[in-house]
């Protein structure tokens, strides 16, 4: 069946008589029978569903207004409201919006106090009797993960997620759909979707993806088409008639939740119901992931594990156990060679990194906690999460944006009684390790056994079969003659009994044996062919990679054998002749440091590079300036994302502030001054701090006025600062507006500053027309784009 959703809010309240800046949700207070008014006129024309008037109802938005203290009275309202509008088959959505801030470490916002305002509000919305809770137009992962749990621990009614999308298929973090879904699906979501941001033509490509990978039903509110600026009014081009014809191919690609977002009203939504009446939803085939594949994401990027896949290859060097160096490190608090071990060894060919803070006498959970989020911006790689320590793990789980593998549980009772809820509540898979409190099993048969003990206790805590990988648990051949055999048959039980993924750690057969290298790489190439999935081991060591290659080809997984032909390439065996991490020349180390996002070991480079009398101009110029031009053209190309384009710019920021420190008297020439601003009524300011942030790293002297600025305040500030450039930013269809009256009032007041206009309403064709010198879609092209107006 086909559930149609209502449309959009904001212009209906505008429509109805909300003043500009005016809070919308405390209407539900002040103006209730307006409230059920719009909600009526969405129940007259078919929605099966309507939302809440409570997308921007949480603490820190409402904060914005002064009512912070009203949160339960606003929502519990808003309920009322939508009930009275509702007959006896409507359903309520309560509405749930971003809190306007990144989590950190992309912002300031702690992952515990976002989980504490989603509680408050989702517990108020239940408790006002909702029939559901809609978590929508979130652009950052980890944002909905919070929303999602607080969600969880509030209410039992069904949860759906949408998250918003820009047009190149991400989130503004960097997240595409299917990475979303599976971190959203593991973590219990009901329904999963996508809202805002574009038109129904590229949200089709959504739910096609979508489709293929989860089986939860599928919900999309897309816009009425992309905003234009016409006679001064801000206007959605897609007709009734077109969002119907829209709405059926949604629904035909899987969708079986469909509704409007901006611009779209209730003779839209009449439209969608009218073209929806005799539709009914595909059948569509079993996705990839219930085929018994195990999916491990990070933020960016999604791996399957399991039969029928490329070997994944698990890194194992951030691991302390044995190496001094790294242990030492670790208790003093200093993860640089955490970050370059994970650099390295993703160089090396790993695809997935093994994290252990196994230190003893530290405080492991905020070692854990610190590393995962230094990781997360710093590579795009899936982790594993190793620890013994349940507060460890779930404080790793908590900070991790993406779908972690724990390593490990056996069957001992109390790994299954703690490591099991945690990978339920937080959308984990796990490492089913062989071992039970009856000791180490010595043969394939019981190892058999105990891993179905272990995942029958994962069943029972609401685990999935997609969410396993199964330790062959590698004994030692020095020890033990049939330690090698025992574990090949308990990979091919594995695979014909269960079917699940597989991984091992290799290293341990080898131990006590000269030429451990030729044991390990050897008893790699025959556990790939007895099944094995995803070997954890060291991708620095050559004879490795030259055995992972040439079975890759001999298994099938590397057609015509080209991969490894690539990896025995001329210009490939001169790149490795050279250590990547440590570039020729101080100025080129720098600058390598700051695309790689080294924040420690920027600062240290660059003091040595001015004790030898390196001129700063040069670290400037052809160190961080190049580098950041450079991070710059990965965005654009899609070879990176907002999290590592940040911490990119986070080293620019430590280097330059290092040079002052060394050299006082040396004054590093600010580009340009640029006053920044949200405009008036509209308080969503979070893409203009990631463009001030940007800007400021960049070399700009930045003003920045905040959000709800009227424009007398905005042409004031840029006439007394002599501002060479004004930002304006707009993110809601109610406010877009003020940018054009914004600029005009600048030009009337003789200002020859130029205007640089962004927001999630914006588009090109609307800056033109409103008469902005430049347009910039994200904050690294903000860079660029300034830039290039100063020099007009």
């Amino acid at each position: 069946m086909i559930y149609i959703f209502d449309g959009a809010m904001g212009t209906m309240l505008h429509d109805a008589g909300l003043p500009t800046g005016a809070c919308p949700e405390l209407w539900n207070i002040e103006q209730p029978a307006a409230i059920t008014a719009i909600h009526k006129s969405y129940v007259d024309s078919g929605a099966d569903i309507i939302e809440t008037n409570t997308f921007g109802a949480n603490r820190i938005k409402l904060t914005h207004y002064g009512l912070q203290d009203k949160v339960a009275a606003i929502n519990v309202a808003a309920v009322h409201a939508a009930r009275a509008a509702c007959g006896p088959h409507t359903k309520i959505a309560g509405s749930v919006g971003p809190t306007g801030k990144l989590i950190a470490p992309l912002g300031d916002l702690t992952f515990d106090y976002a989980y504490e305002v989603f509680f408050e509000q989702i517990n108020a919305l239940d408790q006002a009797n909702v029939d559901m809770i809609i978590i929508e137009t979130i652009i950052d992962i980890q944002e909905m993960r919070a929303a999602l749990l607080a969600a969880k621990a509030a209410t039992k009614k069904p949860i759906i997620c949408q998250m918003s999308f820009e047009e190149d298929g991400r989130t503004v973090t960097g997240t595409d759909p299917v990475t979303a879904a599976i971190i959203l699906e593991a973590m219990g979501a009901d329904i999963i979707g996508a809202n805002c941001s574009l038109g129904p033509s590229q949200l089709l490509t959504i739910v096609e993806k979508l489709s293929k990978i989860i089986t939860c039903p599928i919900s999309i509110q897309p816009n009425a088409g992309m905003p234009k600026l016409v006679n001064k009014q801000t206007v959605f081009p897609m007709t009734p008639e077109e969002m119907g014809t829209w709405a059926k191919r949604l629904a035909k690609a899987g969708a079986s939740y469909i509704g409007g977002c901006c611009g779209t009203t209730p003779m839209h939504i009449k439209a969608m119901k009218e073209a929806l009446k005799n539709i009914s939803i595909p059948i569509l085939p079993i996705p990839k992931c219930l085929n018994k594949n195990t999916a491990l994401t990070s933020r960016s990027k999604t791996i399957y594990i399991g039969a029928g896949q490329p070997t994944a290859i698990i890194g194992e060097r951030i691991n302390p156990t044995g190496r001094k160096q790294l242990a030492a490190d670790i208790r003093e608090g200093q993860f640089m060679s955490v970050k370059k071990e994970a650099l390295e060894q993703l160089r090396a060919g790993a695809h997935i990194l093994d994290v252990n803070m196994g230190v003893p006498g530290i405080d492991q959970a905020y070692a854990m906690q610190h590393v995962i989020e230094e990781l997360s911006m710093l590579v795009d790689a899936p982790l594993v999460i190793d620890t013994t320590d349940p507060v460890a793990l779930e404080a790793g789980l908590k900070a991790y944006p993406g779908r972690a593998l724990i390593n490990s549980v056996s069957a001992e009772p109390e790994r299954l009684e703690t490591f099991l809820p945690l990978a339920k509540k937080y959308g984990a898979a796990i490492l089913c390790l062989p071992i039970a409190p009856g000791g180490v099993p010595t043969t394939a048969m019981e190892r058999l056994h105990i891993i179905r003990q272990i995942t029958q206790a994962a069943f029972a805590v609401g685990l999935r079969p997609q969410d396993f990988v199964l330790d062959a648990l590698v004994l030692t051949a020095a020890a033990d003659s049939k330690a090698g055999s025992e574990v090949l048959s308990a990979l091919k039980l594995y695979r014909e009994q269960l079917g699940y993924p597989t991984t091992m750690g290799l290293s341990n057969i080898s131990f006590g044996l000269p030429r451990r290298d030729i044991i390990n790489s050897t008893f790699c190439a025959m556990a790939l062919a007895s099944g094995l999935d995803a070997p954890i081991l060291n991708p620095y060591d050559s004879l490795m990679q030259d055995t992972l290659a040439a079975s890759a080809a001999l298994l099938g997984h590397d057609a015509n054998g080209r991969g490894y032909s690539m990896h025995y390439a001329p210009n490939r065996q001169e790149q490795q002749e050279v250590t990547p991490s440590v570039p020729k020349g101080l100025v080129e180390q720098i600058r390598h440091a700051v695309i790689s996002g080294e924040k420690e070991a920027v600062i240290p480079l660059v003091k040595q590079a001015l004790s030898e009398g390196i001129n700063s101009n040069s670290i400037t110029e052809e160190g961080l300036t190049a580098a950041m031009n450079e991070v710059g053209i990965a965005f654009g190309s899609g070879r990176c994302f907002l999290p590592q384009v940040l911490l990119s710019a986070e080293t620019m920021s430590a280097a330059f502030a290092t040079i002052k420190q060394v050299l006082p008297a040396h004054t590093i020439t600010s580009l340009g001054t640029v006053i920044l601003a949200t405009v008036k009524g509209d308080i969503h300011d979070l893409g203009k701090n990631i463009v001030s942030a940007l800007l400021e790293n960049s070399g700009f002297h930045i003003i920045d006025l905040g959000k709800d600025v009227s424009t007398e305040e905005i042409v004031q500030a840029a006439l007394t600062h002599n501002a060479d450039i004004v930002g304006l930013c707009a993110l809601m269809t109610t406010t877009i507006t003020q940018i054009d009256q914004t600029i005009a009032a600048l030009k009337a007041a003789g200002s020859t500053t130029k205007t640089l206009v962004g927001g999630a309403v914006v588009t090109q064709e609307y800056a033109t027309q409103a008469g902005a010198d430049a347009y910039a879609e994200n904050g690294v092209e903000a860079v660029t784009i300034a830039k290039k107006l100063l020099l007009k």
